[in-house]
């Protein structure tokens, strides 16, 4: 009697190797997401260093900051090539007397509102190490 040679999976294995790949799909769709999220929290950071540093060089010249009204614009091109977007493409806003510092740099995250979590946070100069 003769054995019959069969090639191919079964159903049990074609289940297991399609949970195990979404398993693994899901867990890089998140790994994907979390380091996109850090590199806008590091591109925020950078930026506000930055424009900190501008302010700064400009205070030393005129011995105060540029009033809310002036802007950051008053910045350029002397002190910084340009002024730089937040990574969601909204322009970093700006107060001069800060209401948590003497100046306030800042953004309002992902959604360019006031208030949020996750990446719609408000994120400013006070966050910044």
């Amino acid at each position: 009697m003769r054995k019959k040679l069969t090639l191919g999976f079964t159903l049990i294995e074609i289940i297991i190797a399609v949970f195990i790949l979404g398993i693994l799909a899901g867990t890089t769709v998140s790994l994907i997401m979390d380091s996109s999220d850090t590199e806008h929290l590091t591109k925020v950071n950078q930026d506000i260093r930055i424009i900190k540093s501008a302010l700064n060089e400009y205070k030393l010249d005129k011995f105060n900051y540029p009033t809310t009204e002036e802007g950051l614009k008053k910045l350029v091109p002397k002190y910084i090539k340009h002024v730089p977007k937040d990574p969601w493409g909204n322009i970093y806003l700006y107060l001069s007397p800060g209401e948590r510092g003497a100046v306030d740099i800042f953004t309002y995250g992902a959604d360019a509102k006031k208030g949020g979590e996750d990446i719609n946070t408000d994120l400013g100069n006070w966050d910044v190490d």
